[in-house]
């Protein structure tokens, strides 16, 4: 009788399936099978000895058998074991990765598949941890329709036989712990379609991660690698975002703002010895960073990013935008990002067709192609997708302790028919273009932030009149802190780039934006959009001679931050670059040395101090009360005069614009107030670069019944001006 025991082989279609890299199910033919059997996958390895984990005894040997490169053998016992693997050129030790246990909870993946797990970086994507005292990285991705998924890297020679994943059903995630694979690791996902033809490699949607371009790969990372020293100011954070806050925002495209050497990117050491520094001595109280999620084409200028959850590699590793943030908020200054889920471009290692179909897109391109950025439109419907989307905006300001999140292209996710013809979109459930499915993700994105992120902000740029973008959720608003005032930014601005002598037939749009000023919680952005295609600078778009041009920008941001509503200019603006803005060139910082160019500069820095310091001047920003017109019906002399109104405690501000260049000598305004008015402020000073006109330091008012008051103050007004005035006590 013959008691030897056969060692079974596996079927013809596994083997196939195992040496062309689509095996669906690997823990079904590798690692321990039968008790006291084991197989190893290892295309290319001369032999393959297995020993203990613990000692490094020998434990057995796996012999070669078919097809080429798998092995087989006995392992007598349970012991923990370890390959010690033959290669031509060297000896590896490592553990087995098929006899490690299932590792996602099916808590965790209930909840991803719901929408609902918001830590979804810590759960899918590249995690470093110890298995039964083995260190490694646990993978995960999810793609539901692909026929089989291995993850490839420098650990495996980018093989896609070796590391075989295994699929979590039936919640669509792939999962695989591979030993000794730690942070640095470079790697991707390869992934058969449903049609069986393998896709371009991808990138990890989850990565956290990734190599500069034009290389594509995920890199693995320690999450646990950054010590905070913010605590102060993560305490402090939320009064300084209400709605009465002075927020003063310095718009910034990070690889731009300057350039170490020609051609050259800064990484954030620099921009932190550098940037972070220059915004506090201009005064802003907030930086707002142009995208620096991973994107693939740096023209883009970040609108395209496919790592959702990874600093991009042109400005180093992720810990270096740690420091970034930490120096920003020990030197009082928050951190905004652009945050863009409104769409993703379609490079092939990116989320486009992730699984083999239309995976976080839409399948019809009526509604899941934006035609014009020639990019897809998230699946917002989608539960996961949805979920991916809201962890993505909570790691960055959980994990980055960014502040806040400037929302990019929301008017194009609120209406379906967004730049589409008539025939080019369907209609949502009931027969509008109202996209409820977006609707409904924003509401929900929002509402997560205010409960796990308390003291964040959200802004959206919405360019259209859609009720209640920055009114609560209970409501029946959308949710947001803030929303960008376009309207504001598109009138004032035509109205600037009129010679004055016309200015008075064009006088309710420099008005206009006081209609609805307060039905929002509104940011007045002079943004990257309005100095680039063409458009020329902001100093560029002012008319008449080269005084004039200074003057007519001096007093536009006067009014400016006069006007209700938060803050925000772009980099270069505040220097008056002629220059429009050059994503491949960095602002003309030489101009600094003249001194018109200077003055700008100065009075920016003024009107942030003043902006922060008086309280009528932020406090009730959002609210009627802290705004009255005293002037704006002077069309003929294009004046215009208002006070601003804050707490209690705070003296009102009036101020007063000449936007011709003509001197106004002895005009009248009433005021409410008897006694000396300062003028704490004028933007022809000659320390801006002005005439030096004004009112000698303030005036007195005089007993004389004007604009419904008692008291009149009678004003020099300088050409081309602002003038702020405030009572004495």
């Amino acid at each position: 009788m013959n008691d030897a025991v056969v060692v079974p082989s596996i079927s013809p279609e596994r083997a196939w399936q195992l040496s062309a890299g689509c095996l669906k199910d690997p823990f079904a033919v590798l690692g321990p099978f039968e008790p006291g059997y084991v197989r190893a996958y290892l295309p290319g390895a001369l032999g393959v000895e297995v020993v203990a984990r613990a000692d490094g005894r020998p434990l057995g040997t796996l012999a070669p058998t078919q097809p080429d490169g798998l092995f087989m053998g006995r392992v007598p016992g349970d012991e923990p074991y370890r390959f010690r693997i033959q290669w031509p050129d060297a000896v590896q030790e490592t553990d087995d990765p098929y006899s490690f246990d299932l590792l996602l909870s099916e808590t965790d993946l209930h909840l991803f598949n719901e929408g609902r797990l918001f830590e979804i970086a810590f759960t899918l994507g590249a995690n470093p941890m110890t298995v039964d005292g083995v260190r490694g990285t646990r993978f995960a991705v999810w793609a539901p329709n692909a026929r089989a998924v291995s993850v490839i890297g420098d650990f495996d020679t980018w093989d896609n036989r070796r590391h075989p994943m295994r699929l979590r059903y039936p919640s669509g995630v792939w999962e695989l712990f591979v030993p000794k694979v730690g942070p640095g690791a470079r790697y991707k996902f390869a992934i058969v379609g449903p049609d069986g033809i393998r896709l371009p490699d991808k990138a990890d949607p989850l990565a956290k991660a990734a190599e500069a371009a034009p290389a594509t790969a995920s890199i693995v990372v320690d999450p646990q690698s950054f010590v905070w020293h913010d605590e102060a100011w993560m305490e402090s954070r939320a009064a300084r975002h209400g709605s009465d806050a002075a927020i003063s925002v310095y718009e910034v495209h990070a690889a731009s703002w300057f350039r170490p050497g020609p051609g050259l990117t800064p990484d954030w050491d620099a921009l932190t010895e550098r940037l972070v520094p220059y915004v506090v001595e201009t005064g802003f109280s907030h930086v707002e960073l142009m995208p620096v999620a991973e994107h693939p084409f740096g023209g883009s200028w970040g609108y395209q990013p496919l790592g959702l959850f990874a600093p991009s590699g042109r400005f180093g590793p992720p810990e270096g935008f740690c420091r970034f943030v930490d120096a920003c908020h020990r030197a009082g200054v928050g951190v905004i990002i652009d945050w863009v889920p409104a769409h993703f471009p379609g490079d092939a290692h990116g989320l486009m067709h992730f699984d083999g179909t239309p995976l976080f897109e839409h399948a019809d391109p009526k509604e899941g192609f934006h035609q014009d950025w020639n990019t897809y439109i998230y699946n917002f419907g989608r539960r996961e997708v949805q979920g991916f989307l809201i962890a993505s905006g909570v790691h960055w300001l959980e994990h980055f302790h960014v502040d806040g999140l400037r929302v990019d292209a929301v008017a194009s996710m609120l209406y379906r028919d967004y730049s589409r013809k008539q025939g080019e979109w369907v209609p949502n459930i009931y027969g509008g273009r109202e996209n409820l499915e977006a609707i409904g993700f924003l509401r929900h994105f929002n509402a997560v932030v205010a409960e796990r992120c308390p003291g964040a902000m959200t802004i959206a740029e919405e360019s259209t009149a859609w009720p209640g973008v920055s009114r609560p959720i209970r409501d029946g608003g959308l949710g947001f802190s803030f929303k960008w005032n376009m309207g504001w930014m598109h009138d004032t601005l035509h109205y600037m780039q009129y010679d004055p002598v016309y200015r008075h037939y064009h006088h309710n749009e420099f008005t206009f934006g006081l209609i609805y000023a307060f039905s929002e919680n509104f940011v007045l952005p002079l943004s990257h959009d309005e100095v680039v295609y063409g458009k020329g600078s902001l100093i560029e778009k002012m008319p008449g001679d080269l005084w004039q041009r200074f003057a007519n920008l001096r007093a536009y941001f006067g009014f400016m931050w006069a006007h209700p509503g938060k803050k925000l200019l772009f980099m270069g603006g505040e220097i008056a670059q002629w220059r429009e803005w050059n994503h491949d060139s960095a602002i003309d910082w030489d101009l600094l040395d003249q001194p018109r160019h200077r003055g700008i500069q100065t009075l920016v820095r003024d009107l942030n101090a003043l902006y922060r310091q008086q309280g009528a001047l932020h406090q009730r920003d959002s609210l009627p009360g802290g705004f009255r017109w005293v002037v704006g019906d002077d069309s003929t002399n294009s004046v215009f005069a208002f006070f601003r109104h804050g707490n209690e405690d705070s003296r009102m501000i009036l101020a007063v614009c000449n936007m011709t260049p003509v001197p106004r000598v002895g005009y009248g305004i009433g005021v409410p107030r008897p006694g000396y008015w300062r003028e704490v402020l004028n933007t022809d000073a000659d320390r801006y670069g002005g005439s030096n006109m004004g009112n000698a330091g303030g005036v007195d008012t005089v007993p004389t019944q004007m604009h419904g008051e008692a008291q009149a103050l009678f004003l020099t007004l300088p050409p081309l001006s602002t003038v702020f005035l405030s009572p004495d006590p």
